[in-house]
């Protein structure tokens, strides 16, 4: 069962979001990208369904599909999958980032500055100031239990009884 493959982006945001959350659907991990790094990462939702099956046949992932009901598959980092999640975090990058922002698009074909800084400055300190409320990302499971933080759980995972998805408390 355990196949060598390239891993990219969307392997490890798989491997994390799971690492965190424990134990997911790609219903739920599709939900957990829109909660939290949709705002800096893209993908399409179609890799979070597909992607999940590649690194369980890999070995880097267990998985258990619900015997009634909807059949759903539930998917779990093995022992690999924790380890290349290591390893790719300790690896440094020297690849630049890829910006898609539609306001330096209109920039660059002589949008006005001021115009566009109206909005844009009131957009980006809003989204400042719910980053410094739940910038803690080495404590995740406590970001949870912070009032004011975009990214809180109120309730459990349908898929793993575990605390990570988003709602007011």
């Amino acid at each position: 069962m355990s196949n060598e493959i390239r891993l990219g982006p969307p392997s490890y945001i798989v491997l994390g979001l799971l690492e965190i959350a424990g134990e997911g659907t790609p219903y739920d991990l599709k939900q957990f990208v829109a909660l939290t790094l949709g705002d800096f990462w893209t993908l399409p939702h179609a890799q979070l369904y597909t992607e999940p099956e590649r690194l369980a046949e890999a070995g880097y992932l267990e998985v258990r599909q619900e015997e009634g009901g909807r059949h759903r598959k539930h998917y779990k980092v093995t022992d690999r999958g924790r380890q290349a999640m290591r390893d790719w975090l300790a690896e440094p990058t020297d690849e630049m980032a890829e910006m898609r922002d539609p306001a330096v698009l209109k920039l660059f074909f002589g949008a006005s500055p001021k115009m566009l800084a109206d909005v844009q400055l009131p957009a980006h300190e809003s989204r400042l100031g719910a980053t410094r409320k739940c910038r803690s990302w080495q404590s995740w499971p406590a970001v949870g239990r912070r009032k004011g933080c975009a990214w809180r759980s109120t309730s459990a995972s349908p898929s793993s009884g575990r605390p990570w998805r988003s709602g007011r408390r």
